[in-house]
């Protein structure tokens, strides 16, 4: 199993151009927002994946498909102390869409945990 290092740099991803929609109340009814980086699926095209707070310890990623993204914000990029950037975005998905959520740890022992 390969490993892939998160967060890698915006200009590496191309986001899919979506169209404002004309009544937000609409939006807000049928889709929930979710924040974070995108990031281009590893091996299926049709996936994206959104990292959670990518600068964090502990962070974690969401997996979408993209035909239940309805709309896509572009958020404040965010910026690490050595300047690089991340691009964050919001993505509006579609209510009862199937979708992962991941959240990375390291495997130990837990009474050797602290020791």
């Amino acid at each position: 199993m390969q490993i892939t290092k998160y967060p890698q740099e915006a200009a590496s991803f191309q986001i899919q151009a979506y169209k404002r929609p004309k009544d937000l109340n609409t939006l807000r009814a049928a889709h929930v927002p979710f924040s974070g980086s995108p990031q281009k699926h590893p091996f299926d095209p049709d996936k994206v994946i959104l990292v959670v707070d990518p600068y964090s310890t502990n962070t974690f990623y969401y997996e979408f498909d993209t035909e239940d993204i309805s709309y896509v914000e572009e958020l404040p990029n965010l910026v690490n102390l050595d300047g690089k950037t991340v691009m964050m975005v919001r993505v509006w998905i579609k209510k009862k869409s199937i979708a992962v959520r991941c959240t990375p740890f390291i495997v130990e022992d837990i009474g050797k945990a602290g020791q």
